[in-house]
């Protein structure tokens, strides 16, 4: 069943399941996206996760399509006090079409604060309940990239210190326009240093860290989960799914109408060695144990003790209802050491 649990210490709530819409202004149209909304909303969904981003595949043509969507729908509804608004500012990146004046991004004062605003118009609301790094503007392993690291200073310039970054939201704060902060795609070092700069005064406490979180990868238990139970830093888990390759619609080469692989091609990441045999692996248990794929999948990270949130999204409201009947299954310990076993035989081989 769909529960409320605490964002970090900020005092606020969350379902345990959010809503993601990285797909409304690309594969789903502004009327889709209000029905998508509508439904979260009437099961007790109040998480809403977005992006300056989005949609996915970002281009300058769609850019914050997203956001105006949700954006209308909250002037169509109201009650802008009973959901909790998350997006998130675009990190470094040598895109151009994101700021006024063409540069490209980082995590400076003057991004930061061009991209709140941005955000804040498009979602029409004056201010933003939890505001999200994207992703490091230190050069890390980003989603499913080989493991890289940049000098200090090196590569495309100075890396933006988290000190910096820190202090830039911290004037968002005090001016309203930004309640809490968060990361994504982080590192235990990278919200071990927005920790210890909070520590000393120089901006907000980093409420939750949103990284992928699924079967074939659980990568985020060694080192980040620990942070849950020790500094109250839970996980927005996103791609739970693992893109969709968790439901199994794609094994054995398959490429359904209006998939994202068959759209736009671009889930490599789930497409490493060893990920299609862990795939059928979990879906012939989902199977046997009676349920979809998606919902074992789903109930999983949902369960997780360290989990705050799992970001679900869907292209049809079919979709979405499936996804939402993974809040009736009960993992039993049974189940539990069946899926366990299965990760010591096939590992995160995609992460």
């Amino acid at each position: 069943m769909l529960d409320y649990r605490p964002l970090g210490r900020t005092g606020i709530t969350v379902s345990s399941i959010a809503l993601g819409t990285m797909t409304f202004g690309e594969q789903n149209t502004e009327a889709e996206g209000h029905a998508q909304l509508d439904i979260a909303r009437d099961r007790g969904i109040n998480l809403i996760d977005a992006a300056e981003l989005y949609p996915i595949p970002p281009k300058a043509e769609t850019q914050g399509a997203t956001e105006r969507i949700i954006g209308s729908w909250l002037k169509a509804r109201g009650s802008r006090d009973k959901v909790v608004i998350a997006t998130k500012v675009v990190c470094r990146s040598d895109a151009t079409y994101f700021r006024a004046d063409g540069t490209t991004t980082r995590l400076d004062a003057k991004n930061i604060t061009e991209a709140v605003e941005g955000s804040l118009k498009r979602l029409g609301t004056d201010y933003i309940d939890l505001y999200q790094l994207h992703w490091p503007d230190r050069a890390v392993p980003l989603f499913g990239q080989r493991a890289t690291t940049r000098a200090r200073g090196g590569g495309d310039g100075p890396e933006v210190t988290v000190e910096e970054t820190l202090a830039a939201l911290d004037a968002l704060v005090k001016a309203g326009k930004v309640r809490h902060v968060g990361l994504s795609n982080e590192t235990a070092w990278g919200l071990s240093a927005f920790l210890a700069a909070a520590e000393k005064g120089i901006g907000p406490r980093v409420a939750s860290v949103q990284n992928a979180y699924n079967l074939v990868n659980r990568t985020y238990e060694t080192g980040l989960a620990e942070f849950h139970q020790r500094e109250d830093v839970g996980l927005l888990a996103y791609s739970p799914l693992a893109q969709g390759f968790l439901t199994g619609k794609y094994l054995d080469g398959a490429l359904p109408a209006g998939a994202r692989k068959t759209l736009f091609n671009r889930t490599q990441r789930y497409e490493k060695p060893g990920t299609e045999e862990a795939v059928r692996a979990y879906v012939a248990l989902a199977r046997e144990l009676g349920l979809t794929p998606a919902q074992l999948a789903l109930a999983f990270v949902t369960s997780r003790p360290f989990v705050t949130s799992n970001i679900i999204g869907a292209t049809t409201l079919a979709q979405l209802e499936e996804d939402l009947g993974a809040l009736d299954v009960t993992l039993t310990p049974e189940i539990e050491d069946r899926i366990d076993a299965l990760h010591q035989l096939h590992g995160n081989p995609a992460p």
